[in-house]
């Protein structure tokens, strides 16, 4: 008898099995791929370095104006992954051995709920069927991409996971969708050599961020190269002998070498055996938990973007500590989902905390905006056209900030930073009261004195 079992060995499964651990419980955790999720594995820690790949094209260019001469370069998408995969692996190794030391038992495997209490463990190695039991249960297996079978040939196309299995880079790449998933991977190729087309069906990118900053960002990705089609949906992907010919629901077809979906991810549920223990789905497939991550049934609780509140590693990590700490440390807290600080890292990247404009608006209607858009200092000896964007969204009547979006370099880092100040509901005066650090970009940040534009909306009863 187990006191937790965790099923799903990413980020939020490991740190609650690890806490649960050091608290003394005796923890088992089952993992049917390999250690340390989608974000370890597939996600944010492989995109990133490709990322930083991705932009060493432009720091050759800009290098000229600086006094270098650079030579003739080359790529090698082979010598990435390999690189890429092997840090991967050395990730992974730590995950599992953070763990083992903490006196977690892993074991390899899928897993089945037969009860509230009792976990079917299918070992396929062994062929071996196994059924622990524990006090409590932890669901942690994350999310999976979307599927669109609705596409004629939708076989044909790859996914976010396929990406990172990838063994030599597609010369012409077609991006159905417009998150950050799509918009990251499109930037990568794109800077890399592919020509990139993204389609999408919306009017913008990045629904549910600050319009202004979708705005710019789709200036910016426009002026960079990428093509972008909007409110254009893929209606069939067909094999031809040279490539992929994919037809739209509107505008000319398109031949590429391969197709990527990126249009979402749904909660990672099926055959986990929820249902016939009383486990409550929502409408869009996610465990529905209270604010403590428990689910409907007592003793099973869920964390991490499987329940779909904010998919994000960090959340998922918290979740799963405060889990640990609220069933195992005697603990109550509960996690704050309102504030998240987060970057996109498309090419320029883009750092957000806060409210949106919009959001800001409906309940804060006396609202000053405070805008920026400038060439940061590196352009003006390099040439490079791009050009940095930082807004400020503040409460006249209390003076506090309520929001910062911006897009250009390193303004993920400043976002990070941003959430502490915005944490502390930090004023936009103890923002006019901090010395500049100069010259940077974030200096801006403290500088900017006069409103672009200011609201004065009617409250909403």
């Amino acid at each position: 008898m187990y006191d937790l079992i965790v099923i799903g060995g990413g980020s939020g499964g490991v740190r609650a099995a690890r806490i649960a651990a050091q608290y003394g419980a005796k923890v088992a955790l089952v993992e049917e791929y390999r250690m340390g999720g989608t974000c370890v594995i597939r996600g944010c820690v492989p995109k990133k370095l490709m990322v930083y790949a991705s932009r060493f094209p432009i720091e050759f260019e800009e290098a000229a104006g600086f006094g270098w001469t650079v030579g003739e370069h080359q790529f090698s998408w082979a010598s990435l992954k390999q690189n890429r995969d092997r840090e991967v692996g050395r990730l992974e190794g730590l995950y599992r051995t953070n763990l083992e030391n903490a006196g977690v038992e892993i074991f390899q495997g899928s897993a089945m709920l037969l009860s509230p209490s009792q976990v079917s463990l299918h070992q396929p190695a062994t062929s071996q069927q196994t059924v622990l039991e524990g006090r409590y249960i932890l669901l942690a297996t994350g999310a999976q991409p979307v599927t669109d079978t609705s596409i004629v040939g939708h076989a044909l196309c790859i996914d976010s996971n396929d990406f990172f299995e990838l063994e030599a880079q597609p010369r012409r790449v077609l991006v159905q969708g417009a998150g950050y998933i799509a918009l990251e991977l499109a930037c990568v190729l794109h800077h890399l050599g592919s020509t990139v087309q993204v389609a999408y069906r919306g009017q913008r990118v990045l629904r549910g961020f600050d319009a202004e900053l979708q705005a710019v960002l789709e200036e910016e990705l426009a002026q960079a190269g990428l093509a972008l089609h909007r409110e254009r949906r893929i209606t069939r992907v067909e094999q031809t002998g040279t490539g992929l010919l994919v037809s739209f629901d509107s505008g000319e077809p398109v031949e590429v070498d391969a197709v990527l979906k990126a249009i979402g991810r749904r909660p990672k549920t099926d055959g986990l055996g929820l249902s016939a223990v009383g486990v409550q789905l929502d409408a869009h497939g996610a465990i529905q938990v209270d604010a403590a991550s428990r689910t409907s049934v007592p003793n099973i609780y869920a964390v991490g973007d499987v329940t779909n509140r904010v998919n994000l590693t960090p959340m998922a990590i918290r979740e799963g500590h405060a889990f640990a700490d609220h069933v195992f440390g005697g603990r109550n807290g509960v996690v704050d989902h309102r504030l998240v600080p987060t970057a996109v890292f498309t090419t320029p990247e883009l750092g957000t905390v806060g409210l949106t404009e919009e959001e800001a608006l409906l309940s804060h209607p006396q609202l000053d905006v405070y805008t920026t858009r400038f060439r940061p200092m590196k352009a003006t000896l390099s040439g490079h056209s791009s050009r940095m964007f930082m807004k400020l969204l503040v409460d006249r009547e209390s003076d506090r900030v309520l929001g910062f979006h911006a897009l250009g370099p390193d303004t993920g880092e400043m976002a990070q930073l941003m959430g502490v100040a915005l944490q502390l509901q930090a004023t936009k005066a103890s923002l006019d009261a901090t010395l500049a650090v100069h010259p940077t970009a974030a200096e801006e940040l403290v500088t900017m004195r006069r409103p672009t534009r200011r609201h004065h909306w009617q409250a909403q009863a």
